[in-house]
């Protein structure tokens, strides 16, 4: 069986931390704002393969209201989604993500993301892509405001 998720995540600018996209820390300011370390790439992925499973989202496992997610490294909720989709005995096809943003310019990160998020989940690194696009300068984003990340999961089950 095909199954296709998709996942969505928006995060405002926090100038104090570090950005941390993809897995990757792309800068040690200018980072996102929230309870975590804030990767909009990683929780967008995380709950396009929750969709796809067809097991709820990021919010139902990691709750920005527990303490236990306060700073934490995103990695760990792809970690556990992975082991979700594994034990409906599925296997994830292929991800592709397109990361919204005026700044910073992300085209030098595009290939360390790809293979972090390809290591995080065992795929092959062709199995992942990863975009950046912007929105000449409308709305939140354009303003420099904040980030939006896009994925969207294909996962095989039997």
């Amino acid at each position: 069986m095909i199954r296709v998720g998709q996942g969505i995540d928006v995060h405002a600018f926090d100038e104090t931390r570090p950005l941390i996209l993809g897995g990757i820390r792309i800068s040690d300011t200018g980072g996102l704002a929230g309870h975590s370390d804030a990767d909009a790439v990683l929780h967008a992925i995380t709950d396009a393969l929750l969709g796809a499973a067809g097991a709820g989202d990021i919010g139902q496992y990691f709750p920005s209201d527990d303490a236990r997610w306060k700073d934490a490294d995103s990695a760990i909720f792809l970690r556990e989604v992975k082991r979700v989709v594994d034990e409906m005995d599925a296997e994830i096809a292929n991800i592709d993500v397109t990361i919204i943003a005026e700044k910073p310019k992300l085209a030098p990160f595009r290939e360390a993301m790809r293979g972090k998020i390809a290591s995080l989940l065992d795929l092959p690194s062709g199995h992942v892509n990863v975009k950046a696009t912007t929105t000449d300068h409308l709305g939140f984003i354009g303003r420099g405001e904040g980030i939006c990340a896009m994925a969207v999961v294909l996962i095989l089950s039997s």
